[in-house]
C-alpha cells in the first residue's frame, strides 16, 4: 500500500513537473526597453492599420496612440468621465458615435483621423496642441508626455525591418472547428489587414502583406490565438517570439491551433 501511494506521489509530481509553464502575455519594441500588454499592442496595432488603410503618414499614428495612451492607456475602457468610452474617450453624447460604435477600436480611429485631418497645420504641429484640438482636454498638454513612446511604437508597427514587434502569451486551448475559427479570424483580417484567403490546416493567408501587417499579426496574435506566424524568412510563436528559419515561406501566413 505504501509502495502504490509513493508511486502514485512520483507520478503525480512528474505530471505537475511537466506541465507547461504559462507564458506572461507581454509585447516589446526590438531595440527599446518598450513593453506593452498584449490588449495594449492590439489596439495600437489596430490604430496603425486604419491610419494606414487611409494612406496617411506615420505622424498620424504617432499622434493618435500618444493620443489613446493618454485618454486609456490603449485600453477599450467601457467607462470614463460623464460618457467617454474606448481607446479616445469619445462621448456619444457630443456626436462621437454610439457606444457600441465608441468601443470598437477601428470604428475609434476612424473617427479620431477623421477629426485630425482637419486640424490645420496637423501634419507639423506641436503633437500635444494638435491632439487637444481634436480631444478638447481638460489637460491639454499632458499629451505631450507620450511622445517619445508613441514614436517608438509606431516606428515599430508601420517598419519594413523584420521582427521589430514581439509578442508572447500562453494560447488557450482550441474551441470549436478550425474552419470555423479561421473564418473568424479572416473577418478581423479582411477588416483591419487586408484580403485574406483559408487554407486548409487552420492557416489564413493575407495577399500584398509587409512586416507591418506581419507586425499586426502578432500584436493580435493572442486575441485570435494564432499559434504562428510566418513571413519571408521568419516564423514567429507565442512562445519564442521572431526567429529565422532556412526556407522562406513566402507571404503572409496565421497558424491556428488544429
Amino acid at each position: 500500500m505504501v509502495a502504490a501511494l509513493a508511486v502514485l506521489a512520483a507520478l503525480a509530481w512528474d505530471t505537475e513537473k511537466a506541465a507547461p509553464t504559462p507564458v506572461a502575455g507581454r509585447c516589446s519594441v526590438a531595440g527599446s526597453d518598450l513593453t506593452l500588454t498584449t490588449a495594449q499592442a492590439a489596439n495600437a496595432a489596430t490604430i496603425a492599420a486604419v491610419a494606414r488603410a487611409r494612406g496617411l503618414p506615420p505622424r498620424a499614428t504617432v499622434i493618435a496612440l500618444a493620443t489613446a495612451q493618454q485618454e486609456s492607456r490603449l485600453r477599450n475602457l467601457d467607462y470614463g468621465d460623464r460618457d467617454s468610452l474606448g481607446l479616445f474617450q469619445q462621448r456619444p453624447s457630443q456626436g462621437w458615435g454610439s457606444d457600441a460604435q465608441v468601443q470598437d477600436p477601428v470604428y475609434a480611429a476612424g473617427r479620431f483621423f477623421d477629426h485630425l485631418v482637419r486640424v490645420p497645420g496637423w501634419e507639423t504641429g506641436d503633437l500635444t496642441t494638435v491632439a487637444d484640438a481634436v480631444q478638447r482636454s481638460a489637460f491639454p498638454l499632458a499629451y505631450r508626455q507620450w511622445t517619445g513612446m508613441a514614436e517608438r511604437l509606431a516606428a515599430a508597427l508601420l517598419s519594413d525591418s523584420p521582427a521589430q514587434l514581439s509578442c508572447t502569451y500562453s494560447p488557450a486551448n482550441a474551441g470549436g472547428p478550425v474552419d470555423d475559427r479561421a473564418a473568424a479570424v479572416a473577418d478581423v483580417v479582411r477588416r483591419e489587414a487586408g484580403t485574406p484567403t483559408v487554407l486548409p490546416n487552420g492557416v489564413v493567408s493575407v495577399a500584398s502583406a509587409g512586416w507591418a501587417e506581419a507586425s499586426w499579426a502578432v500584436a493580435h496574435a493572442e486575441r485570435l490565438q494564432l499559434t504562428g506566424v510566418r513571413f519571408t524568412h521568419w516564423s514567429w510563436s507565442p512562445d519564442g517570439g521572431w526567429t529565422q528559419t532556412g526556407e522562406n515561406a513566402g507571404g503572409l501566413q496565421l497558424q491556428l491551433a488544429t
